[in-house]
């Protein structure tokens, strides 16, 4: 790294690098980031929050029904859902095909159900 050659601008100092090595603290700082994505990734996994595969994601991304998606993740019927929240078959089939129609505290028995959090299905 060459030594950089500070300037002023109206008043404020700057300093003058080489394109190169503003390429190479760029590339540190996206590394840094990284390992403190990481570092947060691990201390999250190591206090017990579940992590899910890529196909969920992928799917949610998509904008596939959350409740269907987490259903049958969970490898959980529709009855079987329905049953756990109390609501009918028709109701939980009608939320996943089209997303509405559920009362909070349905949502909220149905994300108990399905061990994520309200926020997860809306």
């Amino acid at each position: 790294m060459n030594k950089p050659q500070t300037i002023e601008i109206n008043g404020a100092k700057a300093v003058v690098l080489s394109l190169e090595d503003y390429e190479r603290l760029v590339e540190r700082a996206e590394m840094l980031d990284d390992i403190e994505s990481f570092d947060h990734a691990m201390a999250r996994l190591g206090n017990g929050e579940e992590t899910f595969p890529a196909e969920i994601a992928k799917r949610l991304a998509a904008s596939e029904s959350p409740v269907r998606v987490f259903r049958e993740y969970r490898k959980l019927s529709q009855h079987d859902l329905s049953t756990a929240a109390g609501i009918s078959v028709p109701a939980i089939s009608k939320l996943e095909t089209n997303g509405s129609g559920a009362s909070v505290d349905t949502m909220a028995a149905i994300a108990k159900r399905l061990s994520v959090a309200v926020d997860d299905l809306i």
